[in-house]
């Protein structure tokens, strides 16, 4: 080689294992499963990271490089059952939010999202619980759930121009009002009064919040 010209170094090649992000993505579940059996029934502040990694029969080590601290831990928890799935979705890819836009009857837009917050509130309902307690005491909680709560409400804000599109809301109803009213039936605490203390059934809750909003926001 002449002087002066340099070689290139050589790429480092990647390596990518099909079983090891299997072994990986399985290990991450284990670990939110046991944080969420913990946070549900003992709480967050007195649940100590080596009792999650116990339950999940890992390593605190490797708790912290799969999820990461406790409170880590518990915003995973709140993405993931609100999109249904191992990881976070943003709202607007998830199905239902994609079904609400495409359909062009405001009734069909409330069913559907009727729908939504039944199967969502059997994943999240205890673990926003759990967040809403330790938000007392602890900051990093208490800022998970400020921010969870602005999320939602700004959602609803867009739900409810949806809603107006269709030329099927209330005139004297301002899109504010319509989206605090769905804001405030989509709660985890509203779930948990009627499902879990009232004793009634998911395809109940679905029915009779359609049937509410329905009444309550359209001509």
């Amino acid at each position: 080689m002449s002087e002066g010209v340099k070689a290139t170094p050589a790429r480092p090649r990647r390596y990518h294992s099909p079983r090891r992000a299997a072994q990986a993505l399985q290990t991450r579940h284990a670990i939110l499963d046991a944080a969420r059996r913990l946070f549900v029934t003992k709480g967050y502040a007195a649940t100590t990271v080596a009792d999650i990694a116990a339950q999940a029969e890992v390593s605190v080590d490797t708790l912290y490089s799969s999820v990461g601290r406790k409170p880590a831990l518990l915003r995973e928890l709140v993405e993931t059952s609100i999109s249904g799935g191992d990881q976070a979705i943003p709202a607007e890819q998830r199905d239902y939010v994609q079904r609400i836009s495409a359909a062009s009857a405001a009734r069909d837009k409330l069913a559907i999202y009727a729908r939504a917050i039944t199967a969502i509130q059997q994943r999240m309902a205890p673990v926003f619980l759990a967040l809403r307690d330790a938000a007392v005491t602890d900051p990093d909680c208490a800022a998970l759930w400020q921010d969870i709560s602005q999320r939602r409400a700004a959602n609803m804000v867009r739900f409810a121009a949806d809603l107006r599109a269709t030329d099927e809301v209330r005139p004297d109803l301002t899109d504010r009002q319509v989206a605090d009213i769905i804001w405030s039936m989509n709660a985890a605490e509203y779930w948990v009064l009627l499902v879990e203390e009232r004793s009634w059934t998911p395809e109940q809750f679905t029915d009779w919040v359609t049937e509410a909003w329905t009444r309550l926001l359209l001509r």
